[in-house]
């Protein structure tokens, strides 16, 4: 899973990530080599609200559906909508852009704690730890522990962020560490435990963000396809 984004300035020094993870691991070093520069582009939302809204309007859909459903719903706001605007919207437009009710229903809840301080603004945020993030922001209805990962990843820039439940994850890890034999597709048994992908990435502390953004490049065929050049996608 990658997103896009306008390019903005990572908070970390990428070039001393790539060698220290080249330095630590040599089968993550190859997978490096081939796949080429990091090229992580962070996401442009511009306040957790507006990030954490358009990943639960996204949940459980194909990319172009969600994309509609979220042009729909800006539309009808004209443009994104403030808390206090989603909590005083009856259901009804709603459901006629797409929106389930249960999605309504996290919709409402994230307006609400973020109107109550749970859910941080832009500058309050950046003073949090990764954990004390992932413990508030897993408070609001319909958002779990990867959707919080993803934000601290591509929006937030932190550097020491593993996924380890995420299936690309797990398939790049499979791809790089497992010698799965690449003349036939990844299979669920062929993909690592979570606790497995965990335990290897202690070596890639402190940027397991930057291992996690090479094991994407793995899964979705960007390292293969990129050696010897550098990786297309970003």
């Amino acid at each position: 899973m990658i997103f896009e984004g306008r390019k903005r300035k990572l908070p970390f020094d990428a070039a001393a990530a790539v060698e220290h993870l080249k330095a630590r691991d040599a089968k993550l070093a190859a997978l490096i080599e081939r796949a080429g520069d990091f090229a992580l582009r962070l996401d442009r939302s511009p306040s957790p609200f507006e990030s954490l809204l358009e990943s639960i309007l996204y949940q459980q859909l194909h990319g172009k559906a969600a994309a509609k459903i979220h042009a729909r719903v800006r539309e009808y706001f004209g443009g994104n909508p403030t808390p206090e605007m989603l909590l005083k919207t009856p259901d009804d437009p709603l459901r006629g852009a797409g929106v389930s009710g249960n999605k309504i229903k996290a919709m409402r809840d994230l307006a609400a704690k973020t109107l109550d301080g749970t859910v941080p603004g832009h500058a309050a945020i950046n003073k949090l730890s990764d954990e004390e993030i992932v413990q508030r922001l897993t408070e609001v209805r319909g958002i779990g522990p990867w959707t919080v990962e993803m934000l601290l990843i591509f929006r937030l820039g932190r550097p020491d962020v593993l996924p380890a439940t995420d299936y690309g994850i797990r398939k790049g890890y499979a791809m790089t560490f497992l010698r799965v034999p690449k003349t036939r597709p990844i299979e669920a048994a062929d993909l690592p435990a979570p606790d497995v992908v965990r335990k290897r990435g202690t070596r890639w502390a402190p940027y397991r963000s930057v291992a996690a953004w090479y094991l994407w490049r793995a899964s979705d065929g960007a390292a293969e396809a990129a050696a010897p050049r550098r990786a297309s996608l970003q």
